[in-house]
């Protein structure tokens, strides 16, 4: 068994002039090879243990994607302290201090860019005794120093003792504390996910079990390094193979760094990419409207390949069998002509997505494979390290999340906790190394969720007969009938957002009641243009038709069990976003607060009056939106 220590300084002797990070400065990417990368670990850590860093002590993290995050981490394991990763989404407030506060973090590292969010609440953190800056561009306070010092420190230490760091990760554990990492706060309170260095590790390698990362292949990660998707889908796992792992070049503002994406890719020219959904929603979006642009004819071809390569692949797993070989030199041509057109875009060397973080559209999955860069839906979640099934070049099934790793019992549990038969849905359960230690200063937590080392994930899904899994929803987010009959609500949702041009979010909402609501976000622009021909209750009328195709008489109305179809909807006055805490930082809704937020919205939904869509609270809360 190997620690995260270990395991890196192993890597860095088998490929020591292969380049590990790549990090903008200025006008060019410049490479760090895994030696030089460990020289500078050694130093940081060896500078951190002479500060005075014990083991088991709390070190938070909060910065952007960059060289010295990855180096923090490793030089604050090397002293068997622990890492607290931060989303550099956070804002001043309560959440940052809550994590900071909970986690009893006594250190912080961080970029300077995020520097100002710790002078305004380090007032507030008792326990906090120094800052350390990456790079600093400007003066520092009395608390404050400069990362470099640590590393000059740490050279000092070298100078008289060569073996310094041999010495000191000698001790190191793989059963030792890596990191703790908050939960992005879909319940009430986040809690403290903390994994073991073995965790970590016991995850790269299943990670490997049906896919291969080439000691020349580079990813740019977009995500942020703290997400657990990124953290050992790309970092470590990339460290696996003697691969190169690319940061975003960081901007003054969140938008600035989302446009140097775009010039990344085409500088970094990625061989795999991380995604989420809400950035295969995006990158979609561009691909369209790019082809729109190039006319009738080429939007009119494109539309057509897709069609056909729809029909061609399948679920992937039955690509071309049977009579659709005579389709393949036709689209032969068509990725001559137009597919490997998209791919530019995206450097040229881009082979395959691999998306985690939620649940990835059927329709997402096919578009993405048809035109040639496949979106491997993965399943996981924090608490497993993250990795917990794949789909991989070797094996997919689009519509599935892929085969469970190797390494990993797993079985599908009813609401008595007894295991089902394989094609029945019930609570996805997990056991393996990947799996937490528990939950941070939450021992109650822990039990609820880890029973005799099997995960208690909270997922509803099912397994086939190939053991691919299917991951249907939230088991805690379920629709509850007045006969207490449940239902995940995840699908229906992504259905209407599909097909609903007028609907940008929505929530469906029933607790134990005779009929399911909804809270609807209506597509802004086009509700601003519908304004200014028709009145609101007949805007209201419209988005309510659009979602009559899921009734019974409606063109999709046999896709879903009608009692589960929302039977009225309120509108909402806002979107569900991150600044209204509507949206987590891995832009997952969190249905507990979006139910508290529109409380007096899905309350009125329960009334004679608020049963008809174009009631005057949803009247007044489309003046509110359009404002």
């Amino acid at each position: 068994m190997e620690s995260i220590i270990s395991f890196f300084v192993n890597k860095a002797a088998q490929f020591p002039n292969n380049t590990l990070l790549w990090e903008k400065d200025r006008q060019t990417f410049k490479a760090t090879s895994y030696n030089d990368s460990l020289n500078i670990v050694k130093q940081l850590a060896l500078g951190l243990k002479a500060y005075g860093i014990v083991p088991e002590q709390r070190i938070a993290l909060l910065s952007e994607g960059r060289n010295l995050w990855l180096m923090s981490e490793l030089a604050v394991l090397s002293n068997r302290a622990i890492t607290v990763p931060l989303s550099t989404k956070l804002e001043a407030d309560n959440d940052l201090i809550f994590r900071l506060q909970h986690s009893e973090s006594s250190v912080i590292i961080t970029s300077e860019s995020q520097l100002a969010k710790i002078r305004k609440i380090k007032r507030k953190l008792p326990q906090l005794k120094q800052i350390i800056v990456f790079t600093p561009n400007s003066s520092l306070e009395e608390d404050e120093l400069d990362i470099q010092q640590f590393i000059d420190s740490g050279k000092e230490v070298l100078a008289s003792d060569a073996r310094a760091f041999e010495k000191l990760v000698a001790d190191v554990n793989p059963s030792d504390i890596a990191t703790i990492t908050y939960t992005s706060g879909t319940t009430a309170q986040p809690k403290g996910i903390m994994l073991t260095q073995r965790n970590y590790t016991a995850n790269v390698e299943q990670a490997f079990s049906y896919i291969n990362i080439p000691a020349h292949y580079r990813t740019l990660v977009v995500l942020p390094w703290d997400h657990a998707f990124a953290h050992t889908a790309a970092l470590y796992a990339f460290m696996d193979t003697g691969a190169s792992i690319a940061s975003v070049q960081v901007g003054a503002t969140q938008i600035e760094t989302l446009k140097n994406f775009t010039n990344n890719i085409r500088e970094i020219q990625p061989h795999v990419l991380m995604s989420v959904p809400a950035m295969a929603k995006n990158f979609k979006k561009n691909i369209e409207k790019g082809i729109a642009q190039k006319g009738k004819i080429i939007n009119g071809l494109f539309g057509f390949a897709l069609k056909l390569s729809y029909w061609y692949n399948g679920t992937g797993n039955n690509k071309g069998q049977g009579i659709k070989w005579v389709a393949k030199p036709l689209l032969k041509l068509f990725d001559t002509i137009i597919f490997s057109k998209i791919k530019t875009g995206f450097g040229g060397n881009l082979t395959y997505f691999i998306g985690g973080g939620a649940l990835l559209d059927f329709d997402l999955q096919q578009f993405f494979y048809a035109i040639g860069i496949p979106m491997y839906q993965g399943y996981g979640l924090s608490e497993a390290s993250p990795i917990i099934s794949a789909n991989t070049p070797r094996y997919h099934k689009l519509g599935s999340s892929g085969k469970v790793v190797d390494k990993l019992q797993i079985k599908i549990c009813g609401t008595d906790g007894e295991a089902l038969e394989i094609g029945k849905t019930g609570e996805i359960v997990v056991k393996g190394e990947n799996v937490m230690h528990g939950y941070w200063k939450n021992p109650e937590s822990t039990q609820e969720t880890i029973k005799k080392g099997w995960l208690f994930t909270g997922d509803l899904g099912y397994l086939d007969e190939d053991n691919y899994l299917y991951v249907k929803g939230r088991f805690k987010s379920l629709l509850i009938g007045s006969d207490g009959e449940k239902y995940s609500p995840e699908g229906i949702e992504e259905a209407i957002v599909d097909q609903c041009e007028l609907i940008d979010q929505i929530m469906l909402y029933n607790n134990q009641s005779a009929y399911t609501a909804a809270i609807v976000v209506p597509n802004l622009e086009k509700m601003k243009a519908l304004a200014n021909h028709y009145s609101y209750p007949e805007i209201i009328g419209m988005i309510e038709k659009e979602l009559n195709i899921f009734k019974l008489d409606g063109k999709l109305g046999t896709l879903f069990p009608q009692r589960w179809l929302p039977s009225t909807f309120a509108i909402a006055p806002e979107t569900f976003s991150e600044q209204n805490r509507l949206i987590n930082s891995t832009m997952k809704m969190v249905r507990d607060k979006v139910a508290d937020y529109f409380k007096e919205e899905i309350e009125l939904c329960y009334t004679p009056v608020g049963k008809k869509a174009d009631n005057i609270k949803n009247i007044e809360n489309m003046k509110i939106l359009l404002r």
